[in-house]
This record gives C-alpha cells, sequence and structure tokens, in this order.
C-alpha cells in the first residue's frame, strides 16, 4: 500500500467508515476506494479532494509524503497561540498533534480575565473533554450546573452538553484540555 492509501484506510477506520459509505459521500465506486487503500491504483487530486472532504480532513495532510510519527516533539519556541478575539474569552494553544486520527489533541485554553470575558454562549462539540487547570481558577458552567475549579482540579466530561470555562478573577486561568474522540 502506498502512503495515500495507508491514510486513508487507517483514518477511515478509525472514524467506524464503510468503505461503501465513503464511496457514496466521494460519488466513486467501492470498488475505486478500495483500489485505492490498497495502493493498486493511484487517483486524481479531485478523488483524493473528495476522500479528504469525506474523512474530514485537510488534503495537504493526505497529500503530505510523510509517514506517522511515533514521537513528535513541539518546543515551546515552535507553538504559538491562537488568539481570535479576547471577546471569545479564550485564546488556545495546540500542543502536539500526530495526526488527525489519533483521537487525542492537547491544547492549553487561556482563559481571558474577568473584565475581558464576555462570552455568555455556551460550547458543545462532540469529543469528550478532560480538564486540568494548570494556573489560576475558573467556573467549568456544564449542562446548567456551576463548578469552581482552581490549580490542580481535574474534570472530564462529554463535550456535547452545554459548558464553558468561567473566569472568577482578573488573573485569568490556564487549562489543559484534551479533545478526545468519542467512541458514542
Amino acid at each position: 500500500m502506498d502512503n495515500i492509501g495507508i491514510k486513508i484506510k487507517q483514518l477511515r477506520l478509525r472514524q467506524k467508515k464503510t468503505q461503501q459509505q465513503i464511496a457514496d459521500a466521494c460519488d466513486i465506486s467501492k470498488s475505486l476506494l478500495s483500489k485505492i487503500e490498497n495502493g493498486q491504483t493511484s487517483s486524481a487530486i479531485a478523488t483524493l479532494s473528495k476522500i479528504s472532504n469525506a474523512l474530514e480532513v485537510p488534503l495537504s495532510w493526505l497529500l503530505e509524503d510523510k509517514a506517522e510519527q511515533d514521537l513528535v516533539l513541539l518546543p515551546k519556541t515552535k507553538r504559538h497561540a491562537k488568539v481570535d478575539d479576547v471577546h471569545m474569552g479564550y485564546s488556545y494553544e495546540l500542543l502536539a498533534n500526530r495526526s488527525p486520527y489519533t483521537g487525542v489533541e492537547p491544547t492549553i485554553v487561556y482563559v481571558t480575565p474577568k473584565d475581558v470575558n464576555v462570552r455568555k454562549e455556551m460550547y458543545t462539540h462532540s469529543h469528550d473533554e478532560f480538564i486540568y487547570v494548570l494556573t489560576g481558577a475558573i467556573e467549568l458552567s456544564y449542562d446548567g450546573n456551576t463548578h469552581y475549579m482552581e490549580k490542580g482540579d481535574t474534570a472530564y466530561f462529554n463535550g456535547i452538553k452545554p459548558h464553558l470555562f468561567i473566569p472568577v478573577d482578573n488573573k485569568g486561568a490556564e487549562v489543559l484540555t484534551l479533545f478526545i474522540e468519542s467512541n458514542r
């Protein structure tokens, strides 16, 4: 199998999708998808683009010709916090990401100070979430209840339920967050 075929197959299996489901989403035959996965045929970029869309990964990741790594080192100097808008209530920094199909995404969430934080709308997403408060304190609003958390406290919850990190003071907080692919 070539690297592209391996990536497609591993990701499809990780997502618990059948060849038929992906083929239908791409408007290609199941036979063609099988041949691509097994390295028996090469495919047009347009077809690979459809497959990447069906698997919800960037085409560039699919085309990238480097094998998955067992070890990913990411020095702090190479990481960058992503700040969209301070009024969102947080910024975040991706700590490491081996591949889209590992099922875990470690992140540091920087909760903005209370005076800056204006977000009131809750978040939802399809992943489970594990959090560990590194510095400061927050209130975790989860599914209608509020829980005070400070440095060293942890929580694990289903991201599909409404939740929000609320700052409790003007110091802000840092929260290590692991987004974990749910098997639900």
